[in-house]
């Protein structure tokens, strides 16, 4: 085991610095000191307790000797009792660091046998330094062996069985910092899962209206909404799984959208955007807004001859952000309410390849748990709205974090999940192994 000691210095220059008056009055820069856990280095932290076990033993003891109206040539063997102690419960260490990833029996077994020879040990030198006092010449050998093997064996026990306790404590907070970050990632992998759901439905629709158009020998508008799609699927590419942004480049991509949607339904399809100007930089998660979008579209405007109205509108109540999505078709009519909101197609009618609200829902749970609120109204004149309320989180100005290159050449691959040393062994404090 080795310890490294950082030393900080400062290099002066030889003529000394003068500061004009007005830099007296510069504001000065507050250094950030990040707390590092005890435990954070179990080495150091292995040294620390050893230095402060032992320290406080032979301080107690010597406190005690003088008590007691002792020779001052008593804390002679007090010290030598405190080094053969330390010593002893170094070799303990080494020795408990190989045992305590084995069986139970193995463990407990060889830990017992193993206190015992070191208290044995410890109990004989510390005799045998009183036994030079002349104070002792009477007393025998054995006498004094039995008479500090009590305290002897109260130290050791007590160090072992510290020793243990750390260790399993140790051992108990790393799987459950596994196992959070374990959960952490299969939530990262479920809304991904739930965010690559959406390209391959909206392609489905896009394409499918572009193979119209080019079997009417309609090419230009074909053409146009080709260039348009790539400049959809450019922008959300860029996000990656998962991300959140804010409600005005949600809205920016809404428009993009709605930009290839209208050259399909022309003046049928009207949209309004209320946008507050606080909830335009809420965030919120990618791509959440545009599959109800699409919903009210393909059941509110293809619906009906004279088309549909979508209105978006966002605000700010209190600490939570409130988005509205509403359309005037029909709303929910019979078994239509099955096709909206979990995408099960009526029986006989064609499969549909949408991913429904239900992908909402489930996003929403993912990200937010308990604290959000996903709710349908349809009155019974038609029409039918969405609110979605969650926590409302503002975009703050931070420097963007270092990428992996490999990551920001492909920006439309999904982020590789860190990975999880998942071995049961683990290093003991104490131990160079």
């Amino acid at each position: 085991m080795a310890l490294t000691f950082s030393r900080r210095g400062s290099r002066r220059d030889s003529k000394p610095a003068h500061r004009p008056a007005s830099a007296l009055t510069e504001p000065v820069g507050i250094l950030e000191l990040t707390p590092t856990p005890f435990f954070g280095d179990k080495n150091r932290a292995f040294w620390r307790l050893q230095l402060l076990g032992w320290g406080g033993a032979m301080l107690l003891r010597s406190a005690t000797a003088l008590a007691n109206d002792l020779s001052l040539d008593f804390l002679v063997l007090v010290l030598i009792a405190t080094i053969t102690g330390f010593s002893l419960s170094l070799i303990l260490s080494v020795i408990y660091g190989q045992l305590i990833n084995r069986r139970p029996l193995v463990t407990w077994g060889v830990t017992a046998l193993s206190l015992a020879v070191a208290v044995f040990v410890s109990a004989f030198i510390n005799a045998w330094t009183i036994s030079l006092r002349p104070e002792a010449a009477e007393t025998s050998f054995t006498s004094l062996v039995l008479g500090v093997f009590y305290l002897d064996m109260t130290l050791l026990g007590a160090w072992s069985a510290l020793y243990y306790a750390i260790n399993y404590f140790l051992r108990v907070e790393e799987q459950n910092d596994r196992l959070l970050r374990l959960e952490a990632q299969a939530t990262a992998a479920q809304l991904a899962m739930l965010r690559y759901q959406l390209n391959p439905h909206f392609l489905f629709n896009t394409l499918n209206s572009i193979s119209t158009l080019v079997l009417l020998k309609q090419t230009e508008p074909a053409n146009a909404m080709l260039i348009r799609l790539s400049g959809f699927l450019r922008h959300t590419l860029v996000t990656q799984p998962g991300a959140r942004v804010t409600v005005a480049q949600e809205v920016e991509t809404l428009h993009l959208y709605l930009g290839i949607e209208r050259m399909r339904f022309e003046e049928r399809l009207r949209t309004e955007f209320n946008i507050d100007p606080a909830a335009a930089q809420a965030l919120i998660p990618s791509m959440l807004l545009q599959p109800l979008i699409e919903n009210a579209i393909k059941y509110g405007v293809s619906a009906q001859e004279e088309g549909a109205r979508i209105t978006l509108s966002a605000q700010v109540l209190g600490r939570h952000l409130r988005i509205t999505v509403s359309d005037t078709g029909p709303g929910l009519q019979g078994s239509r309410r099955s096709d909206i909101i979990d995408n099960a197609p009526r029986a006989g009618a064609p499969a549909s390849t949408g991913v429904g609200l239900a992908n909402i829902r489930d996003r929403l749970a993912q990200a937010y748990g308990e604290d959000h609120r996903f709710a349908i109204e349809t009155p019974a004149g038609g029409g039918f709205t969405v609110f979605i309320e969650i926590p409302y989180e503002r975009e703050e100005p931070t420097q963007p974090l270092a990428q992996n290159p490999a990551q920001s050449a492909l920006p439309g691959k999904p982020p590789a999940a860190p990975t999880v040393d998942g071995a049961t062994q683990q290093k003991a404090i104490g131990t160079g192994t």
